[in-house]
């Protein structure tokens, strides 16, 4: 061989090399208190062009499940990799005023990202032609670094590559104000729930809300294509935690836990294994596992000890046949929830039955208008059984629910005896009990009577923090 063809030789070989070396951009979209309410996942009055049309071209997840239902905890989780129920960060809004930190080993998503030579961005900041600022909503139950990101402005990002960026969009988080286009008339209120023009005006509401985020995510895609960052960037949209309506977020049925994933995949980027254009898979996931998966999308090998599991690429972990959830005080208003659901039932462990599904909680007495329709329509006994359940004085220490046959969760089946419905309550109840045995949950420990009063703090009565339109946080 000449030399010439030798280093034409050589020189063919780096171009791939080269190419494997770069590595892509990952951007998370992050929705409060979302439920899959999408036109792709099939919601009829609402109107989401931009993520119905990033689904046609990247893969929709129809089972994506975060550990809480509520946004503290939950982000506690998906932004370490580890159940917060494991790491301490179990109650809603804890550990703000006594100096917890992470247990050793456990880092944020983006401090390992960082450590890997990526820029890191908890986007506040959009440049004046999207015309809206996002949340930039961490919310984490215990004591981060001093700088857990590099940067606010979106503006750094293009400068910046490889980065690794979240951006917080407010709009489906109560109070909502979205432009009317749902009509109150033809939304489709859960069975669970009175069907009642107070329902159906806040449901309305609700996917107007969703529509908003949409036009919103459409002026980021926009940000994206002008600073030329689609061709390298992964983008991740899914929501904190599930819906926000009464029986959706802080509690742990499906319409707390499920929230969308879809994926865009770039087209400047190596297509990884078991990623398909066009694909809507029902693979059961958690939202730590898109912590393990984003950090191998950077090339970053799953920390030792992380929960979260890599759902795609090389190293690809086996399908999950369970996915978890956690429930623990939320705000004043102290519940303990467990569940595990495999690909058919969900089985819920209430680890405080005598208290009532609507016992008092400010948040949701304030913000929620069916959480006060339905106790006056208890008194008025008119409520349909699967209503009434909501209004009782007591839950049940278990429920039991055929997700196949039963999608709304409103027959509890733990005290059925036909044989198939005792055998899954058995074998639910058993994967349970390992997995709060196996993953140290912390909520076997109470918080100290006091601390649970003041919603968290170790130094009694905070003062009221003033609330403006669209600004309440819990």
């Amino acid at each position: 061989m000449t030399l010439r063809a030798l280093l034409l030789f050589v020189g063919l070989l780096a171009v791939p090399l080269h190419a494997q070396e770069k590595k892509p951009n990952v951007l998370w979209l992050i929705a409060e208190d979302f439920g899959p309410h999408l036109g792709c996942y099939g919601t009829k009055e609402v109107s989401t062009p931009v993520l119905d049309g990033l689904a046609a071209k990247g893969m929709r997840f129809t089972r994506f499940f975060t550990t809480a239902p509520v946004c503290s905890p939950s982000r506690s989780a998906f932004n370490t990799g580890m159940y917060q129920t494991t790491i301490g960060a179990h109650n809603h809004r804890s550990h703000r005023d006594d100096g917890y930190t992470l247990p050793e080993g456990v880092k944020l998503i983006s401090e390992r990202m960082k450590e890997a030579g990526y820029f890191t961005a908890n986007v506040k900041e959009l440049p004046a032609e999207a015309g809206f600022k996002t949340s930039g909503k961490t919310d984490w139950n215990f004591s981060a670094p001093k700088q857990p990101f590099d940067s606010q402005q979106w503006d750094d990002l293009k400068a910046h590559q490889p980065f690794y960026a979240q951006v917080n969009f407010q709009e489906t988080h109560r109070t909502f104000h979205g432009p009317p286009h749902a009509d109150p008339a033809k939304v489709e209120v859960p069975p669970y729930y009175p069907d009642h023009e107070v329902t159906r005006k806040d449901w309305a509401q609700y996917l107007d809300a969703a529509t908003e985020l949409d036009r919103k995510i459409g002026k980021i895609m926009e940000l994206l294509k002008r600073d030329g960052l689609l061709e390298n960037t992964i983008i991740c949209f899914f929501g904190d935690n599930g819906q926000a309506h009464v029986r959706g977020k802080q509690f742990c049925y499906e319409e707390g836990l499920n929230v969308p994933l879809i994926m865009s995949w770039p087209s400047g980027v190596a297509v990884p294994a078991g990623f398909e254009a066009g694909k809507v898979t029902d693979r059961l996931l958690m939202s730590i596992d898109l912590t393990a998966t984003s950090l191998s999308f950077a090339g970053i090998a799953k920390p030792q000890g992380m929960q979260g599991q890599v759902f795609l690429g090389a190293n690809a972990e086996p399908a999950r046949e369970h996915v978890f959830g956690a429930r623990d005080r939320c705000d004043m208003t102290v519940f303990r929830f467990r569940t595990v659901r495999d690909a058919r039932y969900r089985y819920i462990r209430n680890f405080t039955p005598d208290r009532p599904f609507l016992q008092f909680n400010r948040y949701k007495e304030a913000q929620y208008p069916v959480w006060n329709l339905i106790k006056e329509l208890a008194a008025q006994d008119k409520l349909t059984p699967e209503q009434a359940v909501l209004a009782a004085p007591t839950m049940p220490a278990e429920e039991l629910y055929d997700l196949q046959e039963d999608p709304y969760e409103i027959r509890n089946l733990a005290k059925s005896n036909q044989p198939e419905h005792r055998a899954a309550l058995e074998r639910l109840s058993g994967v349970l009990a390992t997995w709060i045995e196996q993953s140290n949950d912390q909520g076997r420990i109470p918080e100290p009577e006091e601390v649970a009063k003041h919603e968290g703090s170790t130094k009694g009565p905070q003062p009221e923090k003033k609330k403006g339109k669209g600004k309440n946080k819990k």
